[in-house]
């Protein structure tokens, strides 16, 4: 399988199957949808609603049908909705779906920043990630990262999804802000603590329940540094990594700096995901990641203390 030939497909038929899924998870927002499903004891963490798996089910199917070189791909899904078996089980390629990034924040109407995501990675880096945000601008939001460029804007339903993409401008590293602000999360009950020992260096620590919402259209206009995470899931984390190696930064493991890779992974059997080892930093400023990994090296790389 060519690289070019499955990004080309991704560019031209995942955007609007995230459109579709986006005006699906608003809609079923207005009913009473949790689930009761993941033990983790994280309230970010276990929070589940009808609309995951209704969203996952959806985009599984139009991958399947969509073009046959997306089943040539391994898929990872954080539900275990959708035709699975499809795809292939020993490709260098995985396409990865969070079809509810912020499900916490989805449920509970806090807030509108919740996402659907999905991207493409082998096991040293990501080659493409698409996230739309349904309910920030006026018609929703979208990031895309490929071929070196980011992406970031407002979408406009009168006309195609790809089409609007095509218009935007990519994103400048040379006059992008550099927000102080970094997101912490996985830390537990350290979260809030951890965020004010990240404030103590200079930097702005900013614990889950003052994140705005996801990361990543933050993080690709600026408005936030990047983050510090405690054994991220292989779902949506890689979004993060894309978007800040592409600006001219990286995610690395805080114990010894060195660029995060898709080598090792392990099953949360609590939270019922795969998660990446240890802590990672990631920023688009090389200087914040020194910062994020002095900080944190010291810091147990255990996810349960329990």
């Amino acid at each position: 399988m060519e690289l070019n030939s499955l990004l080309d497909a991704l560019q031209a038929h995942l955007p609007e199957i995230l459109r579709w899924s986006g005006a699906i998870a608003k809609r079923l927002r207005n009913f009473n949808i949790a689930v009761e499903n993941k033990s983790s004891g994280s309230a970010l963490t276990d929070a589940l609603t009808l609309a995951d798996l209704t969203l996952q089910e959806l985009i599984v199917a139009a991958l399947r049908d969509r073009d046959p070189i997306f089943r040539e791909c391994r898929i990872e899904a954080e539900e275990k909705t959708g035709d699975l078996d499809r795809f292939s089980e020993d490709s260098p390629y995985v396409l990865s779906i969070d079809p509810i990034d912020g499900t916490k924040q989805y449920r509970d109407k806090t807030a509108n920043g919740y996402c659907v995501m999905v991207h493409l990675r082998d096991s040293e880096t990501v080659h493409y990630s698409l996230v739309y945000i349904p309910e920030t601008a006026e018609q929703g939001t979208w990031v895309e990262a490929v071929h070196k460029k980011v992406i970031c804007g407002p979408d406009d339903l009168s006309r195609p999804a790809r089409e609007v993409l095509d218009a935007m401008p990519a994103i400048d590293p040379q006059t992008r802000p550099d927000s102080p602000r970094i997101y912490l999360i996985g830390f537990q009950d350290k979260d809030t603590s951890n965020a004010r020992l990240v404030t103590e260096t200079g930097l702005e620590g900013v614990p889950p329940d003052e994140m705005p919402g996801s990361i990543y259209d933050h993080l690709a206009t600026g408005a936030f540094g990047g983050s510090l995470i405690h054994t991220p899931n292989v779902y949506d984390f890689p979004v993060s990594l894309h978007i800040a190696r592409i600006l001219g930064g990286d995610a690395v493991w805080v114990h010894n700096g060195e660029p995060v890779n898709f080598h090792e992974h392990w099953l949360d059997d609590r939270a019922d995901m795969l998660r990446l080892p240890g802590i990672t930093a990631c920023s688009a400023n090389p200087e914040t990641l020194k910062t994020l990994c002095e900080l944190a090296k010291d810091w147990s790389q255990v996810r349960y203390q329990d």
